[in-house]
């Protein structure tokens, strides 16, 4: 049966046992809504402030204004360890604390949707989750995002935290109104335990003591809850043994660094290199205290084998009888954290425990609506968007279901040209069609075909703006190229969207398509052994690069044909600059949807200034250049 958000069945143990290992706990919710005075307050009752802290306290809580003798507890975890832009938090506190039953580690994590990627962070860790809500607002969309987004992570545990009781004269119609708005959440992130309890951090009610301002309470005291909580950690027997570095200081010694995972490691185990599946045995595990006869998950341990393996930086070890998964293709969910949008197609860079491949989103299957748990069809991502995906890599990887191996199934996607994080996600399952598809083993070559054409295959890339003159150059060098009796084909942007691409529109998630589709083709038919032109706008940096590593970067020459809008505008041959300039045609390159200019093309031609010989002279002796 489920369980309701009234139920405290882990927190009503009236006696627990001494827990040696910390309880790992994050407050989470709403920007303002007393998460870092909860932490603080906590922190002064149970008397973890030293004197010295307790009179900085008190000067600061008068220099930020604070009325009378109230003291600001959130002082005691932003004022000492955490970034704050004006009264706001902005990066995760951690702070320790203790009573005479339990140890506890807290993350008190940022609230306003900006930080939404810190609170993940700070979460990840987490064995119980502290949502706080403030009571004279009630259950608001960000609150509701942390709690999805904390079921996603893996924490089972929820202690709703209901502040600012005081505000509400301890009403507890209040509380339960809040309690019922917050049980349909609670169902459908499917959390083993939600307790709900009636606080005020401010004035310290239901904290440690039970308050006699809220008589009707029946529950535990939010530190007795904490305190005899019991949290099931995930246990896999696996070895999964991610290798950090090669540790060879001299010819003598040869090694594989990293920390254990899960499962164990023993002096003559037989293990295995996931991605190579070569297979030694282990001679040492040695340590910086020493050598051991058994490694245990959490060892920071140097592997030393019967017989030198190759292996690098991001290979998996496991145990040759319990091997581990790999595949190029699977499901996940994902947190989107930046402002710039998740693109079907687009190439990021994945980081999966030490290793590291391209990726990019094949399909975007739904979109979680945070604050009614719908599953909402997308085409694309913004800032703080859960969604479900597949992914495709460039590479198989080792990997494990979130659910199984949170260092086998988190993972972050990375913008390749900014470096930033723009996603986290978590592993649901590998795609069967990933295992079944399988290369074709093809007796004729591409280096056949080259022989028999003369020439190389080669992928000629002309980028820029509409009106620029990249099909007007293209078709001209293909002529030249023809004449010296090379076998060669246009892609053209117009054409392609004839047929290929007829169901692409123009908004950035299509375009992003277009080119996906456009690189496919045209490595397949250099593969035939032609020399590719391809005429496309290309507007995106990213896509332009994704073809690249498509293609390679030896059979690839990048064309910028760089005419000045102005120059373009006016040639305007297909008369779109005038649709667009009118209103007639959203999504326009150069007017209301941007071109990102090549940093380093392979050749830049500035056809305003050149005359069309000019140009295709400069090509022609390039490619002469490339044989």
């Amino acid at each position: 049966m489920a369980r309701s958000a009234s139920q405290t069945l882990p927190c009503e143990s009236p006696q627990q046992p001494w827990h040696q290992e910390p309880l790992r706990l994050i407050t989470c919710g709403n920007e303002d809504d007393g998460k870092s005075t909860l932490v603080g307050r906590l922190l002064w009752e149970l008397q973890q402030v030293t004197d010295d802290q307790l009179n900085t306290l008190r000067s600061d809580s008068a220099r930020h204004g604070t009325q009378g003798d109230d003291i600001d507890y959130a002082l005691l975890v932003d004022g000492l360890t955490a970034e704050r832009t004006r009264g706001m938090t902005i990066d995760v506190a951690y702070r320790f604390f203790s009573t005479a039953r339990r140890s506890f580690i807290a993350a008190d994590a940022p609230g306003h949707e900006q930080y939404t990627p810190n609170m993940v962070s700070g979460a990840s860790n987490a064995d119980v989750a502290v949502l706080v809500v403030d009571a004279t607002q009630g259950i608001g969309t960000q609150t509701r995002r942390h709690a999805c987004l904390v079921s996603l992570l893996g924490i089972r545990h929820l202690v709703l935290a209901i502040n600012k009781m005081d505000l509400v004269n301890h009403d507890q119609r209040v509380f339960r109104a809040i309690q019922t708005d917050f049980q349909a959440t609670t169902l459908a992130l499917g959390f083993e335990s939600v307790t709900a309890i009636p606080i005020s951090a401010l004035k310290g009610d239901n904290l440690t003591t039970r308050s006699a301002r809220t008589p009707w309470h029946t529950g535990p005291t939010l530190i007795a809850c904490l305190e005899a909580l019991e949290v099931q950690r995930a246990s896999d027997a696996k070895v999964v043994f991610p290798v950090q570095w090669i540790n060879r200081p001299d010819a003598g010694f040869y090694g594989l660094s990293g920390t254990l995972v899960s499962g164990e490691i023993a002096m003559g185990d037989k293990i295995r290199v996931t991605a190579s599946g070569q297979t030694a045995n282990v001679a040492r595990l040695v340590t910086a205290d020493g050598d051991l006869t058994k490694a245990k998950a959490g060892d920071a341990v140097t592997l030393v084998m019967d017989q030198e393996i190759t292996a690098a930086r991001g290979d998996v070890i496991a145990l040759a009888d319990k091997p581990l998964q790999m595949t190029d293709q699977f499901e996940a969910s994902l947190v989107w954290m930046v402002n710039e949008a998740g693109l079907i197609g687009r190439t990021y860079e994945i980081k999966l425990a030490n290793q590291w491949a391209n990726a990019s989103i094949t399909t975007l299957k739904y979109r979680v609506n945070v604050n009614t748990q719908a599953h909402e069809a997308c085409r694309q991502l913004g800032l703080n968007d859960i969604a479900v995906a597949n992914l495709a890599l460039n590479q198989p990887l080792v990997f494990a279901p979130y659910a199984e191996s949170q260092t086998l199934g988190g993972f972050i996607l990375i913008d390749t040209y900014s470096h930033a994080t723009v996603a986290v996600g978590m592993i649901r399952h590998d795609l069967r069609r990933a295992q079944n598809v399988h290369r074709q083993a093809l007796s004729i070559t591409r280096e056949d075909r080259e022989r028999l054409n003369d020439h190389k295959g080669k992928v000629i890339w002309f980028t820029g703006l509409s009106g620029s003159g990249k099909s007007t150059l293209a078709n001209a060098l293909e002529q030249e190229l023809h004449a010296q009796g090379k076998r060669t084909y246009i892609l053209d942007g117009d054409n392609i969207r004839q047929g290929l691409n007829k169901d692409l529109g123009f908004t950035d998630a299509d375009r992003v398509e277009n080119i996906r589709r456009v690189a496919e083709v045209a490595k397949l038919m250099m593969d035939a052994g032609l020399v590719v032109m391809t005429a496309f706008i290309s507007p995106f940096r990213a896509e332009r690069e994704m073809a690249r590593q498509l293609i390679g970067e030896a059979n690839f020459i990048e064309v910028f044909v760089d005419t000045p809008l102005d120059v373009c505008e006016q040639r305007d041959p297909k008369g779109l600059y005038k649709k667009a300039r009118s209103g007639l045609l959203p999504n326009m390159t150069g007017i209301n949807s941007p071109y990102e200019a090549p940093f380093k093309p392979t050749l830049r031609i500035n056809a305003d200034q050149n005359e069309l010989e000019t140009a295709l002279s400069q090509l022609i002796d390039y490619l002469a250049q490339e044989k």
